[in-house]
């Protein structure tokens, strides 16, 4: 045996069939509109403390998914769901009522989300070298 046939795998837990990784992204799409619901909701409730909050939520599930999958898509997912859920939750109904108050947070939050997760993708880490015989 030769020693790159024997060498360990590298760092990070990375889907590596593509049944697993669609079943990731599919996961992390639903964690992105989850975080983007809930961090909506908690930004304007505890206003500073609330926003950073919700903030580091988001962060921190775009740069995981990033992290996990080490590609670009790892961080567009969630970063796609969470805009979905954000501006489902920014339209006016009927009555006049909406949840995002015309304030400096609610602006912060949206702003500050998508620019989070234009950063997390475009420095997503490229997934590691895979050896020619193992096929992806």
């Amino acid at each position: 045996m030769s020693a790159a046939s024997v060498a360990a795998p590298a760092e990070g837990a990375y889907p590596r069939g593509r049944n697993a990784r669609i079943a990731v992204y599919a996961a992390l799409a639903v964690l992105g509109l989850l975080t983007g619901a809930a961090g909506g909701l908690v930004q304007g409730a505890w206003f500073p403390l609330g926003l950073l909050l919700a903030l580091a939520a988001a962060v921190g599930l775009f740069w995981g998914g990033a992290k996990l999958c080490r590609t670009k898509p790892g961080a567009a997912v969630p970063g796609a769901g969470w805009v979905v859920a954000v501006l489902l939750m920014t339209t006016s109904r009927a009555e006049g009522d909406f949840l995002f108050a015309a304030g400096l947070a609610g602006y912060v939050y949206l702003f500050g989300g998508m620019l989070a997760a234009v950063m997390c993708t475009t420095i997503a880490l490229p997934a590691p070298p895979v050896p020619v015989h193992k096929n992806r």
